[in-house]
Parts: structure tokens; sequence; C-alpha cells
């Protein structure tokens, strides 16, 4: 009898596992196929994460509407994120000049310009806004199989040389908790096993369909894979794609030290 409970005890814990990770993460066969050798190249989240924490000069630059130039400060573990803008036209209280700083620490965001503490609202929510977006743009390629990832194989497509692996990503918001989630398309490089380019949403910017472009071009960093310059297009009234920004981070640092109360803003 006991031994029966015993395996009908493990049974159970089996199916209650199975059925987290299932509702954590869906996938089609051949799209977990293209992630698994994706994680392989890149080593995961797990690689990432025990880097502790990072650092980086980020350069946002859209041509002739101006540029956000940034030292951005992350910590994995919690997603913690602070920045020091030393030019914001763009996304940070922009007409103003000085310097501004953000932080978003145990999902707190605060903002201040040239030391003194901002608390509009819109200018609130763009703090929020671009601590999390800067912190996934850098984690991206690590963050593939977080909870409420959804997947779907779309075929493949021949871009220049190389016929891509093309994968639909969307989030389940009962997971995400938020109302609204990007949706990207994924081309994964059948040779390297790296995504070199995407197609995204931006619903936070009313674009609800992923029909923005980026493309990316790695680096590895204290053996980390990162997309160091990411180039964005968009279509015009003509359906062509056109470029729109280049992103940029250089001089990246990993595991500085930085403790969460260092991002708190006085």
């Amino acid at each position: 009898m006991k031994s029966q409970f015993r395996c009908y005890t493990a049974s159970m814990l089996v199916a209650f596992l199975f059925t987290l990770s299932t509702s954590a993460q869906n996938s089609d066969a051949k799209s977990a196929e293209l992630i698994d050798a994706l994680v392989a190249v890149n080593g995961g989240y797990k690689s990432l994460a025990a880097k502790k924490d990072v650092q980086f000069h980020y350069v946002y630059d859209n041509f002739e509407k101006g540029k956000d130039v940034s030292t951005e400060r992350h910590i994995f573990h919690g997603e913690h994120s602070w920045a020091s803008y030393e030019q914001h036209d763009l996304n940070v209280m922009p007409g103003t000049k000085g310097i501004a700083l953000q932080s978003y620490v145990d999902s707190k965001p605060t903002l201040t310009l040239n030391g003194k503490a901002i608390t509009d609202q819109k200018a609130i929510g763009g703090t929020i806004f671009l601590r999390k977006v800067n912190f996934y743009w850098f984690a991206m390629m690590y963050k593939l199989k977080d909870p409420g990832t959804n997947y779907k194989y779309l075929g493949t497509e021949k871009v220049g040389d190389v016929a891509y692996d093309k994968v639909s990503l969307i989030y389940d918001a009962d997971i995400t908790k938020k109302e609204k989630n990007d949706e990207y398309i994924l081309y994964f490089n059948p040779n390297t096993h790296l995504v070199d380019q995407f197609y995204f949403s931006l619903p936070d910017w009313g674009i609800e369909k992923p029909i923005l472009k980026m493309t990316l071009t790695y680096e590895k960093v204290d053996g980390i894979l990162v997309s160091t310059v990411r180039k964005g297009f968009m279509p015009n009234e003509k359906g062509k794609y056109v470029p729109i920004g280049v992103y940029t981070f250089s001089e990246i640092s990993f595991n500085n030290g930085f403790k969460k109360e260092d991002f708190v803003l006085d």
C-alpha cells in the first residue's frame, strides 16, 4: 500500500510540474528546437544572470529627430534598473536640459532632473516603460523561455543568402499581467542559431501589429553574446522599409557589484 501511495504521489507530482511548465510556456516542437539551439549557443538566462549586473553606454539615435544618450545599469536578479541621461531629446523629458536620472527598484519608478524630483505622471509612466524596455532589449535573447511565452513556427523565408526559420512570439496576458503585450516574429539563422532580425509591435506607442523591423549585430563580451548594434526600420506609405534609428550598446561591463539600494534616488 505504501509503495502504491508513493507511486501515486510521484505521478501526481510529475503531472503537477508538467502542468506548471506547459502553462508557463507553450511551443510547437520546431520552435522549441530553434530556441533550445539558441540557448545552447548563448547559455540562456542562467549564464547572463551569473554576471550579477551590467553597466553600458547606450546611444538611442533617431537621426534628425535627435538622440537619447545614457549610462545604463541593471541588476539581473529582480530586474532593478537605473540610468543617467546626459542627452535626452526623445523619450526622457524632451525639451529640457541637464542630467535626467531614472530608477526602477522593486517596481517603484523615480525620476529626477538636475537633482529635482519629477512627479509628472506622464514622465513617471515613461520612466516605467524605459526602465523595463531598456532591460529587455539588452537581455531579450536570454529571456525567450520566460513564463507566458507562446511560440508558433511559421516556416522559412529567404533574406539575402540565408533561409531563415521564422517563429511567432506572443505573450499570455494572464501570466505577464500586462494589458498590452508586444508581438514578435523572430528570424533564426540556421547556421549560427542566433536571431539576426525580428519584426515587432509596440502597442504602448499605438503600433498593434508586428510591422516594425529590427536587425541585430552581436559581439561577445566576457563570454556573453550581446546585440551591441540594433538597427530599426519601419514601412513607409509604399510599404518599403526605411531606417528609423540605430541603437548602440558600448563600454559594457558585468559584475560591477551593484546593489538595488545603489539605484534608489534620494
